[in-house]
């Protein structure tokens, strides 16, 4: 919970968004696709929270894009992407 809040509390300088496969746990499963977000000195939680929503808006249609066109590969918890022709 509060994770952008966090993050600028712990001094981080990136964060950003993951789209990964569904398990069993929370934000467990493989990773299909990461963005990184770099963390300005006057963010907010608000301004953190808007950069790393726009990351979302574009990984996410692009991972659904990947696994509807079968370039998405599991192997264990490696995801593979194959390359377009």
């Amino acid at each position: 919970m509060h994770a952008q809040r966090q993050a600028l509390e712990y001094g981080v300088r990136v964060t950003g968004a993951t789209v990964h496969f569904v398990d069993e746990g929370t934000d467990t499963g493989p990773i299909v696709l990461q963005a990184a977000v770099a963390v300005r000195g006057d963010d907010t939680e608000a301004s953190l929270t808007a950069r790393i929503l726009a990351e979302e808006h574009r990984i996410y249609p692009e991972a659904i894009r990947l696994y509807a066109e079968g370039r998405i590969r599991l192997d264990g918890r490696r995801v593979h992407i194959r390359e377009t022709a």
